[in-house]
């Protein structure tokens, strides 16, 4: 077997061997690379030295003196470029600048795979759209992830994820009815699409490498969110008259929902006849499994109102701990609802490398902090983060000179060419 590059005790990632371009800022775009990092590609951020990605001014920022609002050294980095740049290369180049374009292509020449999410009609004028890319390399796969695809009417403006989260209609998905909108607390649709444009790319690496073919790849964030969306049946059930808005409980799978215990909430989901069972059972109402009202799940959806009370009423007399033990012991599915924070501190997660602690490429672990992880393991392949972010055109030396064999003398004169 093959050895990781950096550790002969590992084995090298699935994506060894690949090489990805990755023009992408703030989400969307970097966690689709990230991703294929952590699947053991190597990418290579391309930034503008003169206005890099503007993730590396969000706040907070760690470095030499741990984690602050502002940085407070030349060296510190945000975390959002901790987090979204780990396993990455970074180099600079302005593309705006004359000389840059051949420069960019030497790249494309040696790339399986560009990632970009340019505002729409920006590649063309830089002159790296997909067909000169085709042009220098008919192997490239080009992957683009827009807010509302290529060829989307310009008055919509710029997509950003609460946007995003309004227009696909998933406000309204969540919440009971008559309340406001209410938006989902993580950037699920800057955090969505990258899923579906890694799948994208991977599928069109596999068929070029079988045709020796790239192909354009077409990922919008709307188009994303829309498809989840939709896999509910929310129209049919507003043509039948039914409630589309259930806050915490879900009607068609009833009994199903979040409840109030005596010291938080517990979330219980027990549509089965077997699990509906357990439930009345380890609610000490066993009589119930023969109610004609909660006998089958036809009954009990269609008198889930009561239902869902009567649940909520016995979870308020004990504490989450107490419900989620008898649960368990009658085999109903169930679970503590978390906080966020100490949610992604659970060790099963932090030794599966599902979250994971953040470094600085200088300083290490100079302070507690924990972001997502890659959520895949493989027998046979190392897949995950053992690569801190660097700063800011940190790779130059090692892409320039060493995968494009640039000269010392060539180097220097793109130094001072800006």
């Amino acid at each position: 077997m093959e050895h990781h590059p950096d550790n002969p005790d590992k084995p090298p990632g699935p994506l060894a061997g690949v090489t990805v371009l990755d023009l992408t800022t703030m989400l969307a775009g970097p966690y689709a690379t990230l991703l294929l990092a952590g699947l053991g590609a190597r990418v290579i951020k391309i930034e503008n030295p003169n206005s890099p990605d503007p993730a590396r001014g969000n706040a907070l920022f760690m470095g030499r003196d741990g984690v602050k609002a502002a940085p407070g050294h030349d060296d510190d980095l945000s975390l959002a470029i901790l987090d979204r740049g780990r396993n990455k290369e970074a180099v600079t180049l302005d593309l705006k600048h004359p000389d840059a374009r051949a420069v960019f292509m030497d790249l494309v020449r040696r790339a399986d795979v560009l990632v970009e999410n340019f505002s729409p009609g920006v590649t063309e004028r830089l002159g790296i759209d997909y067909a000169r890319c085709r042009a220098v390399n008919p192997k490239i796969v080009y992957t683009s992830i827009s807010g509302f695809g290529p060829d989307a009417d310009p008055r919509l403006g710029k997509a950003v994820d609460i946007v995003i989260q309004a227009m696909s209609g998933l406000m309204m998905a969540s919440g009971a009815e008559g309340e406001a909108p209410v938006r989902v607390g993580i950037p699920i649709g800057d955090q969505a699409a990258p899923l579906f444009a890694t799948i994208g790319t991977l599928a069109a690496v596999l068929q070029a490498r079988a045709t020796g073919q790239g192909q354009r790849v077409d990922v919008s964030l709307l188009g994303t969110m829309g498809a989840l969306v939709a896999a509910e049946p929310f129209e049919m059930e507003r043509k039948m008259g039914h409630a589309t808005r259930s806050g915490n409980v879900l009607a068609r799978l009833a009994p199903s929902g979040v409840f109030p215990t005596a010291d938080g909430h517990i979330a219980i989901s027990a549509p089965k006849d077997a699990f509906a069972a357990g439930l009345f059972r380890a609610m000490g109402r066993p009589e119930l499994i023969h109610d004609a009202r909660f006998c089958s799940r036809a009954a009990r959806v269609s008198n889930h109102a009561i239902l869902h009370e009567m649940v909520g009423a016995w979870t308020r007399t004990l504490d989450t701990g107490a419900v989620g033990a008898l649960l368990a012991s009658c085999g109903v599915p169930n679970g503590p609802v978390r906080d966020p924070a100490d949610a992604m501190r659970d060790p099963g997660l932090l030794a599966r490398g599902e979250t994971a602690r953040l470094e600085h490429p200088v300083y290490g672990a100079v302070d507690d902090v924990v972001a997502g992880g890659l959520p895949i393991r493989m027998s046979d392949a190392f897949t995950g983060f053992d690569k801190p972010a660097v700063a800011l055109g940190a790779s130059n030396g090692d892409v320039y000179g060493g995968l494009l064999g640039y000269d010392h003398e060539k180097l220097g004169w793109l130094a001072r060419e800006g």
